[in-house]
């Protein structure tokens, strides 16, 4: 599933192409994906004016001139593909219609935006733009791990006391937005912390070096493009590029990268996730 560099990769490619325009005309093939979409969304999205693209964990929000907010999510296989931009910032013309072309908005300009999901584990919904913090999907998700609000004292407040594996704490989205498998992984290694230890057990000055750790893991990441594994793609079209800069994730039995270190790189499970590291280097 895409992460947050991934959905920040496509929020910023959708940008130009969406921000400022209206959406002449608004498709929607069938009733639902992950769950149904909102009743009339065709209709409430024609004629809309997409005023701002913003990112929410791993949520791209549409928020539009009617007063509603489009929610989308990709889940395992979205993608959120542009064709026919007049600016000429994207070649493609349009293609013929796909099978898993669920949802395709014209937008005024003649650029076409569409979201196509084989395995339909995406979501879309649209609600009003003020309750937007109030929706199920969003209420409960932490602080940006690029924002502000995410800082030093913030995540050592966070682990005191958790007897969870640190890794797991990482994912909770209660505590930190965005994050998931791989860039807690690489997280992990370069701070050299083994994954199963317990969070509230690591010292507050390793905890709080966490945080500009995980800004650089996922500011490099965003700067490449995101991480191309199976199904994700930019909103051009291009695949991203940061799996070939992987330390350990997805590299188990391969030698590890620290100068002089002669160990490899293992994997582990946990809750039903496979966990890369070094045993060495991270103690």
């Amino acid at each position: 599933m895409p992460e947050l560099p991934e959905v920040e990769t496509v929020r910023r490619g959708l940008a130009p192409v969406m921000e400022g325009q209206r959406i002449a005309q608004a498709d929607v093939n069938r009733p639902n994906l992950r769950w149904p979409f909102p009743p009339s969304m065709a209709g409430r999205l024609t004629g809309a004016k997409v005023l701002r693209l913003r990112r929410r964990s791993k949520y791209i929000l549409a928020d539009l001139s009617s007063g509603e907010t489009l929610l989308i999510h990709l889940g395992m296989s979205g993608r959120m593909l542009i064709s026919g931009d007049p600016l000429g910032r994207f070649v493609q013309e349009h293609p013929a219609a796909q099978k898993h072309d669920h949802v395709v908005l014209h937008m005024e300009s003649g650029a076409r935006v569409t979201f196509n999901d084989p395995r339909r584990f995406g979501a879309m919904d649209l609600l009003a733009s003020n309750t937007v913090n109030m929706h199920p999907l969003l209420a409960a998700i932490g602080p940006e791990p690029l924002g502000n609000s995410f800082d030093e004292g913030y995540l050592i407040s966070r682990f005191a006391g958790r007897n969870t594996p640190v890794k797991s704490a990482l994912l909770d989205q209660k505590t930190v937005a965005g994050l998931g498998n791989i860039y807690v992984c690489e997280t992990l290694y370069r701070a050299r912390i083994h994954p199963a230890h317990k969070a509230g057990r690591i010292a507050a000055a390793r905890v709080g070096a966490l945080v500009p750790i995980i800004r650089q893991v996922l500011e490099q990441a965003i700067e490449a493009g995101g991480s191309s594994l199976r199904d994700f793609r930019q909103a051009d079209g291009e695949l991203g590029y940061f799996q070939h800069s992987f330390d350990v994730y997805g590299r188990e039995g391969a030698p590890c990268r620290t100068p002089d270190c002669h160990d490899s790189v293992q994997r582990l499970v946990q809750s039903g996730r496979s966990t890369f590291y070094c045993p060495t280097c991270q103690r």
